[in-house]
């Protein structure tokens, strides 16, 4: 009976030191392959393997589309591409985001739950959000070994914590002693292989990723149309409730978690009203212009009624600084979300 050589890792904000620390931990004569994703940005290079490659004994690389899969070695999604897994080797797609990201978590976790089963070993580290949870549900149903990094010892706990309120995962370490405890899961037997078949449904999801077929093909449904549009595309939402949580796709595949659809909706409202002010200043602007061209020539009716719409815009334009700075206010601050774009220290374009 095979043991548990398939490693997944996900993290985000913080992920750098993280992923450090374990690699660190790690002997060079793993038996074992490890698939790290970290979100990254996709308009700088990733310097991320040279790092791990100086922080531990194992070879760690960006791997390319097709590569065979290799024993002791580490394998790091490249920027731009969801990293997934097939039987013995490793697709690059670049399909539909998740969660807000390309490279995402659940991708990489869901595939890996899909080929490989009861051999997987799913780990969540420091992030901001909840990429990676239902990826790790996925493992978890079929039979893999589930983890987090204790979110008391990570910088960003909100990745590690909404994984705990979902799934009873088999263990939850700080960082420190997540290598060991995984050399030591290594080697213990897997569970049977054919205890759970995988659901179409699963199936429907890495197809769509990998743009093989939309999530909502004449044979397949997954979920329900939702009232929901996409953040993205501007499509329908599907609506998923995948055992306690709820999950959005659209037909062509971008993916959220009811977290990630609200955190992009604030960014989409926040873009609508600095949009509005915009055009109410600038209208002001012009109003203002016209109105003194108005008294130059002593067109009195003309400029009462300038006065009035300028008087009117300006109160508009108050108005919407007010929500914008009541919108910054009440949100997160930018340390506690997900950086986006923002490098995290360490190496540039990790986000």
């Amino acid at each position: 009976m095979s043991g548990h050589d398939i490693i997944v890792v996900g993290a985000s904000a913080g992920g750098v030191e993280a992923l450090r620390a374990l690699v660190h931990s790690l002997p060079g004569n793993l038996p074992a392959s490890i698939f790290v994703t970290l979100h990254v940005s996709p308009h700088f290079p990733s310097f991320l393997p040279d790092i791990l490659n100086r922080s531990g004994v194992l070879p760690a690389l960006h791997p390319s589309d097709g590569a065979k899969i290799q024993t002791g070695h580490i394998y790091v999604a490249p920027p731009d591409y969801h990293m997934m897994l097939e039987e013995g080797h490793i697709s690059l797609v670049h399909g539909p985001k998740e969660n807000r990201h390309r490279p995402a978590i659940d991708p990489l976790f869901r595939s890996a739950a899909q080929f490989y089963g009861p051999r997987v070993i799913g780990v969540i580290l420091t992030g901001a959000l909840d990429d990676g949870t239902a990826g790790l549900l996925a493992i978890k149903r079929h039979n893999g070994i589930t983890g987090v990094q204790d979110p008391n010892d990570a910088l960003y706990p909100n990745m590690p914590e909404n994984a705990l309120a979902n799934i009873q995962v088999d263990f939850c370490l700080p960082i420190t002693r997540i290598g060991p405890h995984l050399v030591h899961l290594i080697h213990q037997p897997a569970a049977n292989e054919d205890i759970t078949p995988v659901p179409q449904g699963m199936v429907q999801e890495v197809r769509t990723t990998k743009m093989e077929t939309n999530i909502q093909d004449d044979n397949h449904l997954v979920g329900q149309p939702s009232v929901f549009s996409c953040p993205e595309c501007g499509g329908v939402l599907w609506e998923i409730q995948d055992g306690p949580l709820l999950r959005f796709r659209c037909r062509t595949g971008h993916a959220f978690s009811a977290e990630s659809v609200l955190a992009e909706q604030n960014e989409v409202f926040e873009g609508a009203l600095w949009t509005a002010l915009k055009t109410l200043e600038e209208k002001a602007s012009l109003s203002r212009r016209l109105a003194q061209q108005a008294r130059e020539r002593s067109q009195t009716w003309l400029i009462g009624n300038l006065e009035e719409k300028l008087h009117d815009v300006e109160q508009s334009a108050d108005i919407l600084r007010q929500l914008l700075a009541k919108n910054v206010g009440n949100n997160p601050s930018p340390a506690n979300l997900d950086p986006g774009t923002k490098p995290d220290p360490g190496e540039k374009g990790v986000s």
